[in-house]
């Protein structure tokens, strides 16, 4: 692995459009971001691996309530880390259950990962949720790099594997998703008011469609000794366009 000095936490905080985000700055950002894609359709007939292995598609969370969606991966300690457990304080505090009125799908945008790292993460979060019935209602998901790519395309997330550093560049962030598979809300960065997402979660379970965020994106970017950024990719985790 090359020389590594560490991980260097950049947040953004502005009102922008996605337009505006994906336009400017740095080139090696611009290939790392949320474009908000409103009203988009997920696709449903995706094939993943849920944390026993057992073989799933995207939809089968679908059609039972809205769906809030993380995108991690299950070896990151840093940001990753801070969005599941701001995702589970802010859903503690919010009187519906996970798996009542509403799903959770945690799925790992690193083609590598395990369902075996899947269920570790997953005692850990419905261990932290703590509510009856949650382990049935939030499902934490690995897949090839096919399905990852068309989900992340989907919602617009953007990320950049270092090859240099095992490390991935990427925003942070959760997605609300309708019955329907449609988005229908993102929340930004690593906080998430609990009142909004309860509202969120009953616009979405009627198809409501609702505003773009604001751009307030924390990035996990990496550095090496030199300051300089990992140039480059591999087959097994190459990042979104």
């Amino acid at each position: 692995m090359a020389a590594q000095a560490g991980l260097l936490i950049l947040a953004l905080g502005m009102t922008a459009t996605a337009e505006d985000q994906s336009a400017s700055g740095p080139a090696h950002l611009r290939s790392v971001g949320i474009e908000q894609r409103l009203n988009n359709q997920v696709p449903l007939d995706l094939k993943f691996r849920d944390e026993n292995g057992q073989t799933v598609t995207l939809g089968s969370y679908f059609s039972r309530g809205p769906v809030v969606l993380s995108l991690v991966y299950y070896t990151c300690t840093m940001m990753c880390t801070l969005t599941e457990h701001s995702l589970v304080n802010s859903l503690r505090d919010v009187k519906a259950s996970i798996g009542g009125q509403y799903q959770v799908v945690t799925v790992s945008f690193d083609p590598t990962d395990t369902p075996e790292l899947a269920r570790a993460q997953k005692a850990i979060y419905v261990g932290l949720y703590g509510r009856p019935g949650a382990g049935q209602g939030w499902h934490f998901l690995v897949g090839d790099q096919l399905s990852i790519r068309a989900l992340t395309r989907a919602v617009g997330f953007r990320y950049r594997y270092m090859m240099g550093m095992d490390e991935f560049e990427h925003a942070t962030g959760i997605v609300v998703l309708t019955p329907k598979g449609r988005v229908s809300r993102y929340f930004l960065g690593i906080d998430y008011p609990s009142h909004d997402v309860r509202v969120a979660l009953a616009d979405a379970s009627n198809e409501k469609i609702g505003n773009p965020a604001d751009m307030k994106l924390m990035l996990q970017k990496g550095y090496s000794a030199t300051g300089s950024l990992p140039a480059g990719g591999s087959p097994a985790k190459a990042a979104t366009p």
